[in-house]
């Protein structure tokens, strides 16, 4: 008889992230600035 998976239903723990890294991807993203020309694109990181 096959076996069946989907009645398990997997809760994954809440997971908290620390709070330099939230700031950390927060300045990130504001900092990455993303261009194209033509048919390349760049990344940018103003520091």
């Amino acid at each position: 008889m096959a076996k069946i998976y989907s009645k398990k239903s997997f809760v994954a723990p809440k997971m908290k992230p620390k709070k330099e890294v939230v700031s950390f991807l927060l300045n990130y993203s504001k900092a990455l600035k993303v261009v194209k020309i033509e048919q390349a694109t760049f990344e940018l990181i103003a520091n």
